[in-house]
């Protein structure tokens, strides 16, 4: 079908000229997160570019100021070639003057997307994304933008033995690679002291844990102690205690290349390395509530680790998880 300037065409042509062309509507922008590694950045907008809906969507880049004068060049590489990235609806960078540090970086540069957007879509540096992430991303968030019960949706899923619905839920919230909405963002406490007394009071740190798989009460201790500066254990929390559900696929569509070594927050493992998904996830009608099978697989997987000569790489992947990987 040719779209003509003077036709006046009805409501029923235009829809098949929109859909007959493959145009996305309403994309979520791409709140991108970076610092001083230049090779992962790159990787990491070169796999959205693969993704089709990646001309329709605006891409809003949040690079941290250097910690010390050593780490400039390396800051000023990461900027210089994102002020070359073309493919993207737009591309806008926003340069932090001095090093804000992890939890300030991610959690402010998320509520200013959203003081002008609806939904936002995150994205660290070192994730290589598949070509269906931003398909199941705006999908997610166009089928539940109305369902309170669900705060996110997410695109990495561990490696786990058996194989998993095409779409399921889980209690809480995730951060490799995922998106929510300004109604889902709101429930964000950055207040780990508080986050914790209700944990305790309502004896949720067991499920909190996956029944002791995950270390996650731990890790938010240590927050409030500063021993770590994680964003992603409070927003977890938050959503946990909030009753809150996150969307997830079967098959990941996200893969992270920072356990490498290259971060502050990880060693090296190769634990969870996932492959990527080569199709499109598709949504389906399913049960709102939190799934029982993908809850034990994620147990299974974490006791897994923990036992089978990998204890170290676990752990130092939990940091990375829960942190940001400077």
């Amino acid at each position: 079908m040719q779209l003509k300037s003077n036709s006046c065409l009805n409501t029923i042509d235009l829809i098949r000229y929109l859909f007959s062309n493959e145009i996305t509507l309403n994309c979520a922008p791409i709140a991108l997160f970076v610092y001083r590694r230049l090779e992962h950045t790159r990787h990491a907008i070169e796999s959205l570019l693969e993704n089709k809906e990646s001309s329709a969507t605006d891409l809003i880049v949040f690079s941290d100021g250097p910690k010390a004068p050593k780490q400039v060049n390396d800051v000023d590489a990461v900027r210089n070639f994102v002020r070359t990235v073309r493919g993207f609806r737009s591309v806008r960078l926003v340069e932090r003057h001095q090093n804000i540090g992890l939890a300030q970086s991610i959690t402010s540069g998320i509520s200013e997307v959203l003081k002008t957007n609806n939904s936002v879509i995150v994205v660290e540096d070192d994730l290589i994304t598949s070509p269906f992430f931003l398909a199941f991303m705006n999908d997610g968030l166009l089928s539940y933008r109305e369902d309170n019960r669900v705060v996110s949706i997410h695109g990495y899923v561990y490696p786990v033995d058996d194989p998993l619905p095409e779409t399921f839920f889980l209690r809480g919230a995730d951060c490799w690679g995922w998106a929510t909405w300004r109604r889902g963002w709101q429930f964000f406490n950055p207040d780990g002291a508080s986050l914790l007394h209700e944990l305790e009071r309502r004896n949720l740190m067991s499920d909190f844990d996956f029944e002791g798989a995950f270390p996650f009460t731990q890790m938010l201790r240590d927050q409030i102690e500063g021993r770590n500066d994680s964003w992603a254990i409070r927003w977890y929390a938050s959503a946990f205690l909030s009753d809150k559900l996150t969307l997830y696929p079967g098959r990941s569509l996200v893969q992270n290349t920072g356990i490498d070594g290259s971060g502050t927050h990880c060693g090296l493992s190769s634990a969870y390395q996932c492959i990527l998904s080569d199709r499109k996830i598709e949504l389906s009608n399913i049960a709102v509530e939190d799934s029982k099978l993908a809850r034990r697989a994620f147990h299974d997987f974490a006791c897994r680790g923990q036992t089978s000569g990998i204890k170290r790489g676990f752990r130092s992947h939990l940091w990375r998880l829960l942190g940001w990987n400077q």
